[in-house]
């Protein structure tokens, strides 16, 4: 976007303090398809027209009132950032991830994007690696495989630029000559020495920095957990390295799980403390250390499942020990509650599980 006032309007939208994603969107949308206006008629309004026109409460018109004393500002930023070599892609932009937008939908999508370098990389086949920041010398050495085979296959590699996993991706996609595409847990004005460093990689097109937050924030751990949901969004497939029972790797999992996403999950060794195997009970497919779908893996940690529910009902604690997977019960609870062939009924403050086919016959012995 090249026009500094328009990118002073979708900034002061974008960057309305507390609203939902969705309804900046569909104000957006209110504005420019629905009453087609531009966004200068609109901020030309005052409040009690914003509430009247825009079905807004006396809140949101307030913000609006507030934005609108923000342009000045957003007009320098926006010159500040152009001048700088960053574009500003919106929403409706040609430029725009197709692949952004159509697994985060309306919803999630957010209005602006800010990057710098190739932006053709948004519309190539993407691939998100993800894993624990601490992860273990067998995770990373998948990382690594399955990195360089995405460089091999022109498959661009989105990181979110963490500590473990994501930054082994980053490394080792670029040291093939491979694509990524940074995702940033802060504004893209805070990256400076990120920049330094990866100065050549983002002018030979191998790399794209993006941010879709405001430009001068700095790093926090709740950008970086908001980060997660665009790492996600931009990848047409996932790769789980390594996860824990809790954090990011493991809410974007179930969140893309329960979304339909394609996600391949590292089948653990024996000796290995996590929660992969309990993400694959969970729908998402198992891969060898070579990427390789494993499926009869997939089919027999269900089929186990079953047999053992097969007579009657058990808790998650005989559950455990009957699948001999090394994974927190409390965590398998959770996930079997999520299964669509499992129901769960309290007893005396405890859950039990059992199959919805044979119903009527287990709960005879539940009774």
């Amino acid at each position: 976007m090249e026009n500094l006032q328009d990118s002073s309007y979708w900034m002061a939208l974008a960057h309305l303090p507390r609203w939902r994603t969705e309804r900046i969107n569909r104000l957006i949308i209110d504005i420019l398809q629905e009453k087609k206006m531009t966004f200068a008629d609109f901020f030309s309004f005052d409040k009690n027209d914003l509430q009247n026109e825009f079905d807004l409460n006396s809140k949101e018109a307030e913000d609006l009132e507030n934005a609108k004393k923000e342009l000045p500002n957003y007009s320098f930023l926006a010159e500040s950032l152009i001048n700088q070599g960053y574009n500003i892609i919106t929403i409706d932009s040609e430029d725009y991830s197709p692949t952004l937008k159509a697994n985060l939908k309306l919803k999630f999508s957010p209005s602006l994007l800010y990057v710098k370098g190739n932006k053709q990389l948004l519309k190539e086949e993407t691939v998100a690696i993800v894993g624990s920041r601490n992860a273990s010398d067998i995770s990373l050495l998948f990382t690594k495989t399955i990195a360089q085979k995405c460089a091999k296959d022109y498959k661009v590699v989105v990181s979110g630029f963490a500590k473990g996993v994501d930054k082994k991706a980053l490394d080792e996609t670029l040291a093939v000559a491979g694509h990524s595409i940074i995702v940033l847990p802060q504004g893209i004005m805070t990256f400076s020495s990120g920049f330094r460093k990866y100065y050549s990689q983002i002018v030979q097109g191998d790399v794209l920095v993006l941010s879709t937050f405001h430009p001068k924030v700095p790093w926090s751990a709740g950008l970086a957990m908001s980060r997660n949901v665009y790492i996600y969004g931009l990848a047409k497939t996932i790769y789980v390295a390594e996860s824990d029972s809790k954090g990011g790797t493991w809410s974007g999992v179930l969140d893309g799980l329960k979304k339909g996403r394609n996600i391949y999950v590292r089948k653990p060794k024996p000796d290995e403390n996590i929660a992969n195997e309990l993400l694959i009970l969970a729908g998402a497919k198992p891969v060898d250390s070579e990427g390789n779908v494993l499926t009869e893996e997939s089919s027999y940690l269900q089929t186990r499942l079953k047999e053992i529910l097969s007579s009657k009902l058990l808790s998650g604690e005989e559950i455990l020990e009957k699948l001999q997977i090394r994974i927190e019960q409390t965590n398998l609870s959770k996930i079997l509650s999520g299964l669509d062939y499992i129901e769960r009924k309290k007893k005396n403050r405890k859950n039990y599980f059992y199959l919805k086919e044979g119903k009527e016959s287990q709960m005879e012995l539940f009774e």
